[in-house]
């Protein structure tokens, strides 16, 4: 046993010398996976899995490096390294370079193995997912773990569906059937789904086990094709479901070291066609036991006591199983060696099993116990007894002779004393009497190397002459006369051989081997000289039939001779079909064993003994067609009595004429490699072939050629399809473009209708706006012209009162004045006297004085002068731009006029009664002042006379000037009053300037104030002119 070590490496050879597994334990190669670090350990396989080939395998440790196997090629490498345990692996995907790993995170990764990238990274679970399960297709996978199982698609990684439970029922396992659609559910209590993988539909529920034999599941197997369940668990029974009929047909009970199975898994055979009969039982010891379901024998085991295997996978193929010990180490076996010494010849037979009582089966009737060597007899149940014949040796008995001796302990001469006697073998042991007769060496390697070669170019359209319903029966049969064709080359041109083979195929159809050697022997042995004419049918082997039948029934030869029936008619068909056509299954049979148990010749003389025991019809038959027919299809003739006859006439037949004299006796295939077959004219096979090898490089050719034209005109036609498709398409073009010009137009119009609404909407918006805008400035020019009102309400009542309060001040000041000019007339005449004796002295202080008032009154003048030109400017100002206003709300104030005139008329007529009470009044007051200026007159004429030289003196042009002046000071006191008065007359007039006068207002304003600024400089320089007189008189 070879032992490797991968240590630090990425890649390697996986052994360094060719294998040689030993019988004894079949090991290839032990590997381990140890660190070099300053502490050495090794690191744990956890899970292993094959591809789809079966020649590469990739395992995972404990640490998550996971190595990819190449057994074929003998390479190892390390693939990811996933920094995580894992749980589960898969890498039978449909790209055959990714896998699966389920990682101890709960996630699912696809990886590729020659890239070494993340494809995928697949969640949902929330436990450990411990089962990977993929499509025979390898496009869909499913994830199992205690809580749920979830269905993914490959292509897109995405969740298809998810199966969730209740938490007490818990699943066990959640897989696809092999080679189906098939999906399998099974849960912690015991029940078992199937369901449509697409639909999801249940197709059946497997019913409860019996009580007396139940188990919980707790591991299950299928059969490559589908049809046998394996359930086992903490229990040394094995339960076999048969899915297609939906029952529990077999419990199998297992030695009792087995107290609990761990893992189950059927061993492949390339030559069972899918139904597996060997069952790999991993029970708690950590022995793998290897059992025959069938004969319930226990063939091979691996693993020990000492070295357990923890897990087990098998290959597709069935020559690998990889085991991951208990150690932590790899194993990996080679099945053809632990096989070996199954593959040989059984031991002589010592006791035989019946079947099982199909009327009702119960627990006990299905158990069959494991013994290694040899199959015991399971117990019968009372109900149903079955006579049970047991077969003993005659080991006391001499032996005639070494011929009669077969390879399995078996008398030939005894075999056929026991056929006369009852007939037929044992249903139960034909095929193994048969295997013994015909000593079938079972070739494993020749077979193999002619399985494949693959189908035979002969037989590649077989199912368009033969169309058999049962694929498996055709595929079996298609391989079946490839190997034979590879066997010899003139099998490939017999057109016959399908009709000679097929019923020898529908038999072994489980055991492809078994069928090739059977159908072998057969064309050796039986179908002597059958070929010496070909591709005519054998002329020799018919000529000696027709002259058994004339000797033994020349009436019947005569009668076939009269219709034009010859033996390529009468006897022929059956030869070719070998009575398969004519006979039903089990007289098929009985009638074989007869001819394998005899000589050669038997054949020969069964198909005289058919036309002999069938006479009567026959001779009835006048028509071609009906001797076609009859010996196309079943009648009613007893096949025992067709035996005896045969029996019969190999007794009684001449040897001259018996064809025991001209065929070989039987000869059986050599072991190891197949005899060479040439019992034919290889001229005319090789002409045969090469003339078929030109049909069919002209087939070829012509093929080619058609194919071309085929391709040519399919071209023509996808061109003609595109062609059209492009008229079409520019139709179509123009439909839509003129469409779309339609629609274009009525956009359009749309548009042009939608902008006439909207300049319609757009204007009324622009009325609103100017009504609103129109709205606005009115209540604002009300909102003005209210504040205009109350401002010229605010003026007028303010011009009012200043006038008022001006007139009450001018009317103190002229009383005050009075009133100050009595008292200086009352002091001037007071001091009068001493004024005239002072005369000269006073008399400059006087002219100083009053030159002083005058000049305080001229320059008091000019002030309130500059002050009247200020307000009336300021007025005339106000009222420019009020005029504007006032032309606004002229319209309102017409309304008003004739009220207001009404009211101005009234206070008119109370202003002329208080100015008629005012001048009755100030007549008054002038009557009073003639009076008392009377008496003023009588007092100056008295000092007129004193002071009459110092008033001439006084008398001069200053004192004129400044009394003139005083005059006019007092009647511009009377301006204003005068000017307001013209205002409130002119109010209403005022309203109608133009706004062009303002220019004229500004014009006489500046001038205006030109004459008042020229006056003040003219009464100033009169002023200071007066105040230098005086001193210079005084001088």
């Amino acid at each position: 046993m070879q032992s490797t070590d991968l240590g630090n490496k990425e890649s390697g050879k996986i052994w360094h010398r060719k294998p040689s597994p030993a019988t004894r334990d079949g090991i290839i190669v032990n590997i381990i996976h140890s660190t070099s670090d300053y502490h050495p350990k090794v690191l744990r396989f956890l899970n292993v899995a094959f591809d789809g080939s079966g020649d590469c395998l990739i395992a995972g440790d404990h640490q998550g490096n996971i190595y990819v196997f190449d057994l074929h090629g003998n390479r190892f490498n390390l693939v990811q390294r996933t920094a995580q345990a894992c749980t589960a692996l898969a890498f039978n995907l449909r790209r055959k370079s990714e896998f699966l790993v389920a990682l101890a995170d709960y996630s699912i990764k696809c990886f590729d193995t020659v890239t070494k990238e993340l494809v995928s990274w697949m969640r949902g679970h929330e436990s450990s997912v411990f089962s990977i399960s993929v499509h025979a297709s390898g496009r869909y996978a499913i994830t199992t773990s205690s809580d749920t199982a979830q269905l993914w698609d490959l292509d897109t990684f995405q969740r298809k569906r998810k199966l969730n439970i209740r938490q007490s029922v818990g699943i066990q396992k959640v897989f696809f059937l092999p080679l189906s659609n098939t999906i399998i559910s099974c849960f912690k209590d015991n029940s078992i789904f199937a369901w449509e993988c697409d639909t999801l539909f249940c197709k059946y529920q497997l019913p409860a086990p019996p009580e007396s034999s139940s188990i919980l599941y707790k591991v299950f197997a299928v059969t490559r094709d589908g049809r046998i369940l394996a359930a086992g668990g903490k229990s040394n029974h094995l339960h076999l479901w048969c899915l297609e009929a939906t029952q529990l047909f077999r419990i199998i009970q297992m030695p009792t070291k087995v107290r609990a199975i761990r893992h189950l898994e059927f061993l492949p055979d390339s030559f069972d066609a899918g139904s597996n009969q060997v069952l790999g039982v991993l029970s708690q010891d950590g022995i793998m036991r290897f059992v025959n379901i069938q004969t319930c024998k226990l063939l091979f085991e691996i693993g020990s006591l000492d070295e357990g295997i923890s897990s087990s996978v098998i290959s597709p193929h069935g020559r690998y199983i990889a085991s991951v010990m208990e150690n932590g180490s790899l194993n990996i076996y080679s099945v053809q060696a632990l096989t070996h010494e199954i593959n040989k010849p059984p031991p002589p037979l010592v006791k035989v099993i019946e079947d099982l009582p199909k009327n009702k089966l119960s627990s006990s009737d299905l158990k069959m116990k494991i013994t290694s060597g040899r199959v015991q007899q399971p117990a019968k149940s009372r109900e149903g007894k079955i006579q049970t014949r047991i077969l003993k040796q005659d080991l006391m008995g001499n032996f005639e002779n070494k011929e009669n001796e077969l390879s399995d302990g078996l008398n030939k001469k005894r075999l056929q004393i026991l056929l006369k006697g009852y007939g037929e073998y044992p249903t139960k042991y034909r095929m193994f009497i048969w295997r013994s007769l015909l000593q079938l060496p079972e070739n494993h390697t020749a077979f193999s190397s002619l399985i494949d070669k693959g189908t035979h170019v002969a037989f590649l359209n077989l199912q368009k002459k033969y169309p058999i319903k049962s694929r498996k029966l055709l595929r079996v049969l298609q391989r079946t006369l490839s190997a034979l064709a590879h066997w010899s080359a003139i099998f490939s041109d017999t057109p016959y051989l399908p009709l000679l083979a097929f019923p020898f195929v529908k038999l072994f159809q489980n055991n492809q081997l078994i069928c090739f050697e059977v159908v072998a022997t057969l064309i050796i042995n039986w179908c002597q000289y059958w070929f010496e004419y070909f591709p005519n049918p054998p002329i020799n082997i018919l000529s000696m039939i027709e002259n058994v039948l004339a000797f033994h029934d020349k009436e019947l030869l005569q009668h076939f001779i009269d219709h034009d029936v010859t033996s390529q008619l009468y006897a022929w068909p059956l030869l070719e079909t070998v009575f398969s056509e004519v006979l039903t299954r089990e007289e098929w049979l009985k009638l074989f064993d007869n001819i394998f148990s005899n000589h050669p010749s038997f054949l020969l003389m069964t198909v005289v003994a058919y036309n002999i025991c069938s006479r009567s019809p026959l001779l009835h038959c006048t028509l071609k067609d009906d001797f076609e027919y009859f010996f196309h299809h079943r009648n009613n003739l007893d096949i025992s009595v067709v035996i005896r006859e045969v029996y019969h006439l190999m007794e009684i037949t001449p040897a001259h004429i018996h064809p025991e004299s001209e065929l070989e006796v039987f000869v059986a295939l050599t072991k190891g490699q197949y005899p060479v077959f040439n019992q034919y004219p290889k001229f005319i096979v090789d002409y045969q072939t090469q003339e078929r090898e030109r049909i069919r490089n002209d087939e070829l050719d012509y093929l080619r050629e058609r194919q071309t034209v085929e391709d040519m005109q399919a071209e023509v036609d996808q061109q003609r399809v595109k062609d059209e498709a492009w008229y079409q398409k520019q139709e179509l073009l123009r439909k839509a473009e003129e469409t779309r010009r339609e629609m274009l137009l009525q956009e359009e119009e749309k548009i042009v209708e939608q902008r006439q609404r909207l300049a319609a909407v757009k204007r009324e918006l622009k009325i609103k706006e100017i009504q609103l805008q129109d709205a606005a400035r009115r209540r604002f020019l009300k909102l003005q012209q209210d504040q205009r009102e109350m401002e010229l309400q605010r003026l007028d009542d303010e011009i009012e009162r200043k006038n008022l309060t001006k007139n009450q001040e001018a009317v103190a000041k002229a009383i005050q004045e009075d009133a100050d000019a009595y008292r200086r007339k009352v002091d001037l005449e007071d001091h009068m006297f001493h004024k005239v004796i002072e005369a000269d002295q006073t008399q400059s202080r006087e002219t100083q004085k009053i030159i002083e008032d005058s000049l305080a009154k001229a320059e008091q003048a000019c002030l309130n002068t500059d002050w009247k030109i200020r307000t009336l400017h300021k007025q005339q100002c106000d009222d420019l731009h009020r005029s504007a206003g006032y032309q606004e709300v002229a319209a309102l104030l017409q309304k008003n006029r004739r009220k207001e005139m009404e009211v101005l008329n009234a206070m008119m007529e109370k202003d002329a009664e208080k100015w008629k009470e005012a001048e009755e009044k100030d007549f008054h007051l002038k009557s009073e002042k003639k009076a008392s200026a009377l008496s003023d007159a009588s007092r100056k004429w008295f000092l007129k006379q004193e002071m009459s030289a110092a008033l001439e003196h006084a008398e001069n042009p200053f004192i004129q000037e400044a009394r003139r002046l005083q005059n006019e000071q007092v009647a511009s006191s009377c301006f204003p009053r005068t000017s307001r008065l013209n205002d409130i007359s002119e109010m209403g007039s005022s309203a109608q300037i133009s706004l062009n006068r303002k220019t004229e207002w500004d014009g006489m304003e500046q001038n205006l104030i030109k004459k008042v600024r020229n006056l003040r400089q003219r009464l100033t320089a009169q002023a200071r002119n007066r105040c230098q007189t005086p001193h210079l008189l005084a001088t």
